[in-house]
């Protein structure tokens, strides 16, 4: 159930796993990762240049408000467009805020560890909105390097990909 394949300039090979984003899909995936697995998971855009890798240290409070979905820590909080959007003068730009794509995904061939699992989400300019990185079994839980790799770390996002990730991308 592979999807698209993209290779970078660095080396790596990253395979992506659809996401259907129409209706509630995208919310209710985001609401799953970060109500019951925020202690997992990392957070955050990762751009060419910047990578910010946020931990969280207890549960956020996660609520909606018109198609933005915000994940609140108390010290700080994010939004997403994960859902209909209609506070906003224009059909046009509410197109643009909400999520247009969503792809889990396996990278390999990376510099700091042999490969990463994660989901990214994509704007209707097709910018980065955000990154979710998964247990890494290349890594223990202070992110140090592991003599062998613990492949259970990957059953989180086995099971999300598996229930949400398009069966038949094509």
């Amino acid at each position: 159930m592979g999807g698209t394949t993209d290779r970078g300039l660095d080396g790596t090979t990253t395979e992506y796993f659809e996401v259907d984003v129409a209706g509630d899909r995208v919310e209710r995936l985001m609401r799953e990762l970060f109500e019951r697995h925020w202690s997992d998971v990392m957070a955050g855009p990762i751009i060419e240049g910047a990578a910010f890798e946020i931990r969280f240290t207890a549960p956020p409070t996660v609520t909606m408000l018109d198609g933005y979905l915000t994940v609140d820590t108390g010290a700080w909080h994010f939004h997403l467009c994960v859902n209909d959007h209609r506070g906003t003068p224009s059909p046009e730009l509410a197109r643009l805020r909400r999520v247009a794509r969503a792809a889990f995904y396996r990278t390999e061939g990376g510099a700091c560890v042999p490969a990463s699992w994660g989901l990214r989400l994509w704007n209707g300019r097709d910018e980065q909105m955000v990154t979710v990185l998964f247990p890494n079994p290349y890594l223990d839980e202070e992110l140090r390097r592991l003599r062998e790799p613990r492949w259970e770390k990957t059953a989180v996002w086995d099971d999300l990909r598996r229930r949400y990730a398009v069966r038949d991308p094509a």
